[in-house]
């Protein structure tokens, strides 16, 4: 592997970057660079789910600090959108313990198939083993309290609100009366983890801009991003880090927080991953919305 400064080189290739991900293992191991028999994935998750109920503490499915004293209507189900989301470890380990429906969408072909595989053996009760220590089930899609509908496409492809270009392979778990009603319906959440570096800049503020279209139209919507960062140099030059090996881009805090506002997004809260093993990135999560809604204190978020 190498890595170049590119602020003026190298881009993503589309190809290039699902060619090296189709000969890695469809595994947690696998998407998580050999990671992910370690205390990574649990960590992580757990991090990530903490951060959600912040921002959502309503979606607490037990009674502690972040469960509201006022319930929310049962009737109200929250929809997420999971990108670039591998073997949907991001969508049963994170988003599904909190909302209720995650459209998931992923374009390398071993990966889409493995989340397929297991979406639809935890909706029939069984636990998937891939890897010595991984198993891997999707709450509330056995009793079709939930849902997971998976996608097969690429970021650049991709408008949430018109799914058209991408491929439609199932839903699992719960089945409304009129399905076809979720298309055009928006998402509570869009998050984006760990595939964003697929990304050039112009195709990133495009993505963003879709985003913000297909965010549902209540102030508490939201965009979450969760993505490596490569140290900022002094001064207020933006670094983007180009990585030959994958054809991605690891982008600076100063690079997001300039394409975030390209793209009509304000940053309210920002946070660092703790408890990483030593020798990788700076992993952080940012919560963006629509520039509109920002006249809502930040303190809301």
């Amino acid at each position: 592997m190498s890595t170049t400064n590119t602020n003026n080189g190298d881009q993503p290739d589309v190809k290039q970057g699902i060619e090296y991900w189709e000969n890695q293992p469809a595994s947690y191991d696998g998407v998580l660079g050999g990671f992910g028999t370690g205390s990574l994935p649990r960590i992580e998750s757990l991090g990530s789910r903490l951060f959600l109920l912040n921002l959502f503490p309503e979606l607490s499915t037990v009674p502690s600090a972040y469960k509201p004293l006022k319930p929310v209507a049962p009737s109200i189900r929250v929809r997420a959108l999971d990108v670039g989301a591998g073997v949907g470890r991001v969508t049963s380990d994170t988003l599904l313990p909190l909302v209720h429906d995650v459209v998931l969408l992923e374009p390398v072909e071993p990966f889409v198939q493995e989340a397929l595989k297991r979406a639809r053996a935890s909706a029939a009760s069984s636990i998937v083993t891939t890897t010595p220590g991984e198993r891997t089930y999707w709450p509330g899609l056995a009793d079709a309290s939930k849902s997971v509908t998976i996608l097969q496409g690429t970021l650049q492809d991709f408008d949430p609100l018109n799914p058209h270009r991408v491929t439609f392979l199932d839903r699992v778990g719960y089945q409304p009366s009129r399905p076809a009603d979720d298309i055009g319906q928006g998402f509570d959440i869009i998050w984006c983890q760990w595939c964003l570096g697929h990304l050039s800049d112009e195709d990133l503020v495009t993505f963003f801009v879709r985003c913000r279209a297909a965010l549902k139209p209540h102030r508490r919507s939201l965009v979450v991003v969760k993505e490596n960062l490569c140290p900022d140099l002094p001064g207020p030059e933006p670094i983007t880090v180009f990585d030959d090996q994958d054809s991605s881009l690891t982008r600076s805090d100063l690079a997001w927080k300039a394409l975030f506002a390209k793209a009509g997004f304000k940053v309210v809260r920002e946070q660092v991953q703790e408890g990483l093993p030593e020798g990788l990135y700076v992993v952080k999560m940012y919560v963006t919305v629509v520039q509109i809604f920002s006249r809502t204190p930040s303190s809301d978020y």
